[in-house]
């Protein structure tokens, strides 16, 4: 997918604003999936999540493409939100970020603080985004997409600090709209390693699981609760091409799953992780037998969630009201 120059170009680009985030074994995790675990902390950006790395490459792609452009807007339910906010400051531009209805409080408020002009409209992210791409052709504002090359590019860091650390036999990625698992791939091709990998979805957004299985592009409705991150109602062509081609397997895990790892992560690592965040590990937990014995690999792939939906999932529970369809990972 991208040449040794690009990676090396994307990982001098993130590491001018950060070092390269630790890959940690945790003895509990060890014991409680009886298998060498690896968690990469992609939680320790400074936005929280492993975003901020395709932002970074995505705009200094864009100053070059782009050297006119006096402003960017772009969809979200947050951490694309924080990433664009953070890269579009750091390259002196404005950014203005739309929301649907009842977005998290919490992100919105990392959002504001990163300069960004936040804008609510609608009940989902597809609204959300469909308005994010009407305020760019009417204001001439640059739209950030959720899935580019460039995107990809930058998220591939994180895989390459992790492959060159240690050799998975196998490592599961949460999919959203593709950028985090064609990453995946793509650092698997540059380093070599012959990890397998594995896509989680929600099985309350199982568009990607279904378009995997059936080899066409198939929307499908998003009803979770909790990972939001994964809540994707329509697949990226060009993603789920790759994917197809690359991908050993995509596996679904539930809102109760996902919330249990969130727990098993706070107990045993003392790391906080938003639903999306622990569904590498939840896939993990649930394919325990298969792996057990074996080198394994999750990602924690962000930390944004709001103080009162974790407090509920640390005693035992599953956030009951419906949230709006998200900005998928």
């Amino acid at each position: 997918m991208f040449s040794a120059e690009q990676l090396a170009d994307a990982r001098r680009i993130v590491r001018e604003v950060f070092a390269p985030t630790p890959q940690q074994r945790w003895p509990l995790l060890d014991r409680r999936l009886g298998a060498s675990v690896w968690v990469k902390h992609e939680n320790h950006t400074p936005v929280g999540a492993f975003k901020l790395r395709g932002g970074l490459t995505y705009f200094d792609g864009l100053r070059r493409r782009e050297p006119a452009c006096r402003g960017v807007v772009s969809a979200t339910r947050g951490n694309h939100g924080q990433s664009v906010g953070f890269a579009a400051r750091r390259a002196g531009l404005q950014a203005s970020i739309v929301v649907p209805r009842g977005n998290s409080q919490e992100k919105n408020a990392a959002m504001r603080a990163l300069g960004v002009e936040l804008i609510e409209h609608g009940d989902d992210f597809q609204a959300a985004r469909e308005h994010a791409a009407a305020l760019a052709r009417r204001d001439g504002l640059h739209m950030v997409p959720s899935y580019h090359d460039d995107l990809v590019r930058g998220v591939a860091t994180y895989w390459l600090e992790l492959f060159e650390a240690v050799q998975p036999d196998v490592v599961f990625v949460p999919i959203g709209q593709g950028s985090g698992i064609c990453a995946c791939i793509a650092a698997r091709a540059h380093t070599g390693v012959r990890t397998r990998i594995v896509g989680v979805v929600s099985a309350h957004a199982t568009a990607y699981l279904d378009s995997f299985r059936s080899g066409r592009l198939t929307e499908s409705p998003v009803t979770t609760q909790l990972a939001d991150g994964m809540a994707c109602r329509v697949p990226d062509a060009q993603a789920l091409a790759l994917i197809r081609q690359e991908v050993d397997d995509v596996v679904a895990v539930t809102d109760d799953e996902v919330a249990q790892a969130m727990r098993v992560l706070f107990a045993d690592t003392h790391n906080v992780a938003e639903g999306a965040g622990a569904a590498s590990l939840a896939a993990a937990l649930q394919q325990r037998e298969r792996w057990a014995g074996r080198v394994v690999g999750v990602a924690l792939t962000g930390g944004n969630v709001d103080s009162d939906v974790f407090a509920r999932v640390l005693v035992g529970g599953t956030p009951a009201t419906q949230t709006p369809a998200a900005e998928p990972a």
